[in-house]
């Protein structure tokens, strides 16, 4: 299971630190993880990722503003928001999967096989 922890409200310029837990996965640490969020209304769209070998990719909108990481010993995903904005706001997933994505597709939805319930941020203004 993946337990998404650290959502919240947060003024637009704040930040949070979302964390996600895979309790009861051995070897975490050959996973492939990734970040996605969903709005009301949209669809479920990528956040940031990170493979086995610590590569990572993020999207445009969260570039520079966002980091992902890991703790392999922990079993846990981590994923620091910073100056966070109004258009943030979401529900935020963590997935995971043991195929390690070809590099245009690690933020596709249909990569990751399981899912977490989801944390909820946001954003005001």
């Amino acid at each position: 299971d993946l337990v998404e922890s650290g959502g919240g409200e947060v003024l637009a310029g704040g930040s949070l630190r979302l964390s996600c837990l895979g309790s009861g996965i051995r070897f975490f640490g050959v996973y492939s993880m990734a970040w996605f969020r969903q709005a009301p209304g949209k669809a479920r769209e990528g956040v940031a990722s990170i493979d086995r070998y610590e590569f990572t990719a993020y999207a445009d909108s969260v570039r520079g503003r966002f980091t992902i990481s890991r703790d392999n010993a922990k079993n846990t995903l981590y994923l620091q928001m910073n100056t966070l904005k109004p258009e943030d706001t979401a529900m935020y997933y963590c997935a995971s999967d043991r195929v390690v994505p070809a590099q245009s597709e690690r933020l596709n939805v249909d990569q990751y096989s399981t899912w977490g319930q989801g944390t909820q941020v946001t954003v005001s203004s």
